[in-house]
């Protein structure tokens, strides 16, 4: 059974910072793509950052500049450094992993529970 945990969420006043984690567990044979996701009330999920096994990453224009997506192969992790936070940033943040157990097996999309990161004004 694989799973993917996040932490660091919380509360933050609007310019601050936070670091989320997400750490995976489990039988797992190989990562292809890590990334963060969030969804807003009333909103659908949206893309964050995502970054390949070669660390090639990609981001939402609307956190281009302020965010850093990094992860650590060998701990099969990854992490969401957030600066200069603004309110609508409030939402929460979902862990993603494209992965597979075995060699044999095809890749398939993992999610964390997500964690709720707050913005104040």
């Amino acid at each position: 059974q694989v799973q993917l945990v996040e932490s660091g969420g919380g509360l933050v006043q609007a310019g601050g910072s936070l670091r989320l984690s997400c750490t995976s567990s489990g039988i797992i044979f190989d990562i292809n793509t890590m990334g963060w996701y969030r969804q807003a009330p009333g909103k659908q999920r949206e893309l964050v950052a995502t970054v390949t096994r070669a660390s090639s990453t990609n981001y939402a224009d609307s956190v281009k500049g302020r965010f850093t997506i990094s992860r650590d192969n060998a701990k099969n992790a990854v992490y969401l450094q957030m600066n200069s936070l603004k309110p609508e940033d409030s939402a929460v943040y979902y862990c993603h992993a494209n992965l597979r157990r075995i060699a044999i097996e095809r890749f398939v999309d993992y999610w964390g529970q997500g964690t709720q990161v707050t913005v104040s004004s």
